[in-house]
């Protein structure tokens, strides 16, 4: 059975983020010695926490899959299509992170190169151009913030795959069944690993800004659809939000996620292990 921890972020956020994955089988569980492992933030705006990734976070992160004996950690993102990446990750001090004792590489999309796929079971997305580097790496962690989204209702991990899509290619993304086709997008890598950053969310707007709460939380699991619809439901108990009222297996994207089998199916195929 799957699983999606939930802890409170301490003021120690390495020991936070080891307790989140330690509840679901510890990062033993997730990669090996000697593997080559891709975290995938979100960067795709410099504007304030929790719209980006926070840099402290990432390090911590860094550290820990270094600690379980990773060969090479390498971040990278591709930032919204009107901003350029290597300036939003320079304002960020994303590159800082390079100093480090055993740094990460840091690498951005849109300066490698992009390869066409076939996405076989799209609906509404039948072939994309997504970054090299997912063919590049052993594993693949994701690290979403909790945010609401002013066209995708909610963005957690789904929707952090679109920084993988070829920047003029989210265009059509938008356009149209956008919660479809990010579901879709997703069918064409597998995460090992995934862990939210719900120390601050959006309870609505976003994804660049809008209405702050704190939960205060960090929250790890091996399956996108389970992680976002626990995400969802933290939002869901702010006062405001705009997700008030729904259904997180009714949300498209997740819906649509379920059918395309990326994960579990409804809320009796995972198990909630709090650590708060």
């Amino acid at each position: 059975m799957e699983k999606v921890s939930i802890v409170k972020a301490e003021i120690n956020l390495k020991e936070s983020i080891l307790e989140a994955v330690k509840l679901i089988g510890g990062f033993e569980n997730f990669i090996k010695r000697g593997e080559v492992v891709l975290l995938k933030p979100n960067l795709n705006t410099a504007d304030p926490f929790p719209a980006y990734s926070d840099p402290i976070f990432l390090k911590a992160v860094v550290e820990l899959v270094y600690d379980f004996g990773a060969k090479l950690v390498i971040i990278g993102d591709s930032s919204t299509m009107s901003l350029n990446t290597r300036k939003v990750m320079e304002e960020l001090k994303i590159f800082e992170l390079e100093k480090m004792k055993n740094p990460p590489r840091i690498y951005i999309f849109d300066e490698a190169r992009w390869l066409k796929k076939i996405i076989p079971q799209g609906k509404y997305l039948k072939s994309v151009q997504i970054t090299e580097f997912l063919d590049r790496v052993d594993k693949l962690i994701l690290l979403p913030n909790l945010k609401t989204h002013a066209y995708a209702q909610f963005t957690g991990s789904l929707k952090l795959g679109v920084g993988f899509l070829k920047p003029l290619e989210r265009v059509g993304l938008h356009l149209k069944n956008l919660q479809e086709k990010v579901a879709e997008l997703n069918t064409l890598f597998n995460p090992n690993l995934i862990i939210m950053d719900a120390r601050k969310c959006f309870i609505k707007g976003g994804p660049a800004e809008g209405e702050v709460g704190q939960p205060g939380l960090i929250l790890a699991s091996g399956d996108r659809i389970a992680i976002d619809v626990e995400g969802i439901k933290i939002i869901q108990k702010f006062e405001g939000n705009s997700l008030a009222g729904i259904n997180p297996w009714n949300l498209p994207q997740i819906k649509r996620a379920v059918e395309l089998h990326l994960g579990v199916k409804s809320k009796e195929d995972y198990q909630v292990i709090s650590g708060i």
